[in-house]
């Protein structure tokens, strides 16, 4: 079963049709829109800042999202992947976004819609990143926002929807059983 924790009279919002894998943490201020799924070991820490996801969103195995008291919070757009390993922390991400596996976003990073953080790449916090494809440390702009980043950033969160459907199968199977 997830911890999913009421924490100072905020208790997370869970849209519909979402999976919650058994060893994921939610806790406090934290909603989170329908078809979404947060996977094993992520940790969604509302109890300093909101935290704030769109719909059909994915938040990967061993992802962070948390923020700073204060001054930064958590809003995340719809189809987004969230790569394993991510930490995202106090940044506003866009629709159609990418955040590959084991980046960093760093507080008050403002991630335009259709972008591409490539994995392992740290975004540095105070910024406001316009669509392309980023990378590096800290993450710098390698091509221009286009249609091909933005569809790329939507098919990979599309394909975890397929994702979704084959855990609610798998849960439907074990239950008959």
């Amino acid at each position: 079963m997830p911890v999913i924790k009421e924490l100072n009279g905020k208790t997370p919002k869970i849209g519909k049709n979402c999976f919650i894998a058994e060893t994921a943490a939610i806790t406090g201020d934290v909603e989170i829109g329908d078809n979404c799924s947060i996977w094993y070991g992520a940790v969604l820490r509302g109890d300093v800042t909101p935290i704030r996801i769109g719909n059909n969103t994915n938040i990967q195995d061993n992802a962070v999202l948390h923020g700073t008291y204060e001054k930064a919070d958590v809003v995340i757009g719809d189809y987004v992947s969230v790569g394993h390993n991510a930490i995202v922390h106090g940044a506003h991400v866009g629709s159609n976004v990418l955040i590959g596996m084991g980046s960093v976003l760093l507080d008050n990073a403002v991630i335009a819609d259709g972008t591409v953080i490539a994995a392992g790449s740290v975004v540095t916090g105070k910024k406001e990143y316009e669509a392309g494809l980023y990378a590096g440390v800290p993450a710098v702009k390698k091509k221009d926002g286009c249609e091909d980043i933005s569809a790329a950033a939507h098919k990979n969160a599309q394909g975890y929807l397929n994702y979704l459907d084959w855990w609610y199968k798998a849960d439907i199977d074990a239950a008959k059983s």
